[in-house]
């Protein structure tokens, strides 16, 4: 069975086409058929003026037809798609949605903060790890960042924070924003003993194959602090031939890094593993849930 998910995000759009099929014990394996990703960069507009421009409008349109194409071809089904903070931000967003759905006939979702943090929790991978342990999960995205919080075999709180790497880059995170973060996470993380986090979002995905490390092993924090420094000594162009990076990589891999290193301190955490997950393969868990309920 293909399923299909669209993630319209504060950095980028993506399309995520995925086969479902089950394995010998009976549980069902989401192997990725393709993954597209257009730097839309819609977060740009909106941290710094409150709407998307006609141009990014236009990139977006023109995204979401060529998206529609290639769901054609691979013959998708069924297909569930959210817009997240950059969209939640526009004060245009609802009137740019309803553009989509006239000339494209797709229907995207504004979804909340809370609502992400759900679909980023419902690829579960916590609960095949050691269930003694506490995990959080760490999303990072352009507009803002969820967290979600895995103890005792139990989901314990969601959380979505308006501090995400485009409003870092358009200097739009106030120290209120970082205290407010910070507060929440020492307050609902200091009793839990030992905790790991989950990394999720596209830089984590870089950084871990930047290490070289092997799949299924951790990264340390002092790695993340290592490569925060590192990298930050350099400039965006030097970057992009340092590291291979894309430019809309090389610009946000810095305040990525600095999130994820402020969560970790204030968790009191020393390991992240990286599963190479998003919302997008949230989104497909949750349509097949939602295909197989009926």
């Amino acid at each position: 069975m293909k399923l299909a998910a669209i993630d319209i995000g504060s950095n980028a759009a993506r399309l995520l086409i995925s086969e479902a099929s089950p394995k010998a014990n009976g549980e069902m394996d989401f192997t990725k058929v393709n993954l597209v990703r257009v730097p839309l960069r819609l977060g740009i507009d909106v941290f710094s003026g409150g709407t998307i421009s006609e141009k990014r409008a236009d990139s977006l349109v023109n995204t979401i037809k060529a998206y529609k194409l290639l769901l054609d071809v691979y013959e998708v089904k069924y297909l569930k798609t959210a817009a997240t903070s950059a969209m939640r931000d526009a004060s245009n967003g609802p009137q740019i949605l309803e553009r989509v759905r006239q000339e494209t006939g797709m229907d995207i979702r504004l979804i909340t903060g809370q609502e992400e943090a759900s679909y980023i929790y419902e690829n579960h991978i916590a609960e095949n790890l050691d269930k003694t342990k506490s995990y959080l999960y760490i999303d990072v995205g352009g507009g803002s960042t969820e967290l979600t919080f895995f103890s005792g075999n139990r989901l314990i709180f969601k959380e979505s924070f308006n501090i995400g790497t485009i409003r870092l880059l358009q200097n739009q995170v106030t120290d209120a924003h970082w205290q407010q973060m910070k507060d929440f996470v020492r307050q609902q993380i200091r009793t839990s003993g030992s905790v790991i986090a989950i990394g999720s979002g596209g830089n984590i995905n870089k950084i871990f194959s930047l290490s070289k490390r092997k799949e299924g092993k951790p990264l340390s924090l002092d790695l993340l602090k290592d490569y925060y420094k590192e990298f930050g000594n350099f400039t965006v162009e030097e970057r992009i031939h340092l590291y291979n990076l894309r430019e809309d990589r090389a610009d946000v891999i810095v305040p990525a890094l600095q999130i994820y290193v402020n969560v970790m301190r204030w968790a009191d955490i020393e390991e992240i593993f990286v599963p190479k997950i998003g919302l997008a393969d949230g989104l497909v868990r949750s349509l097949y849930n939602e295909i197989t309920r009926v």
